[in-house]
């Protein structure tokens, strides 16, 4: 069983990979919470958590982790030291500590930053860390999802690593499976891509980008 740190597990999406992972019999999720009292919600669940802020050093995390699933972000308030800074330090402590892959949830548009009028300090934060992810030398996958809604998951996809269209939205339960299914080894090594709400089941749009 694969021991996974979800970092930003207290979030939407974040907590919707924890849950996802708890019920797959070939993983074990460890919850990344800066408060302890953040802890008991998921230890009443019987899932381990460990104190960590994106802020602070977090070189301890990823200490007997085998992989690592990214979805942190400070909704704006905070871009430069929790959706760079902090996604970078992970980045390091994934290094420091041998982690096997690490899947970062990124946003479409992080390729171009200065293409968006309303959200280019966000994408820029985003391209700077998954860039930096890029060139660790760690095994990665970047998912870069459209606008993240509420909705109830449909379990389909459109996938590519450029899509044709930019606008649109998606599900954050589908993205979140798509971030757990991004941990297996025959999955995107080494690959960015963009996904939307479409007509592809999900593991048949991700058999696009499955390596040997």
């Amino acid at each position: 069983m694969e021991k996974i740190l979800v970092v930003g597990a207290t979030g939407t999406t974040g907590n919707k990979v924890v849950d996802i992972l708890n019920k797959d019999q070939n993983y074990e999720p460890i919850a990344m919470v800066r408060k302890k009292q953040q802890q008991a919600n998921f230890e009443q669940q019987g899932i381990k958590t460990i104190l960590g802020d994106l802020t602070q050093d977090v070189s301890h995390t990823t200490q007997g982790i085998d992989k690592v699933i990214f979805a942190a972000g400070s909704k704006g308030k905070a871009l430069d030291k929790v959706d760079r800074k902090g996604a970078m330090k992970i980045v390091d402590a994934s290094k420091k500590n041998k982690v096997q892959k690490l899947v970062m949830l990124s946003s479409i548009g992080a390729d171009a930053p200065q293409q968006s009028d309303d959200l280019q300090d966000y994408l820029q934060a985003k391209q700077d860390a998954d860039e930096y992810l890029a060139n660790s030398g760690l095994n990665f996958t970047i998912v870069r999802p459209g606008t993240l809604s509420n909705q109830v998951p449909t379990g389909k996809i459109r996938l590519a690593e450029h899509l044709d269209t930019k606008n649109g939205e998606i599900p954050r339960g589908d993205v979140a499976k798509v971030l757990v299914n991004s941990l297996k080894d025959t999955i995107a090594n080494r690959n960015v891509f963009e996904i939307l709400n479409g007509e592809h089941h999900i593991e048949e749009a991700m058999s696009a980008v499955q390596t040997s």
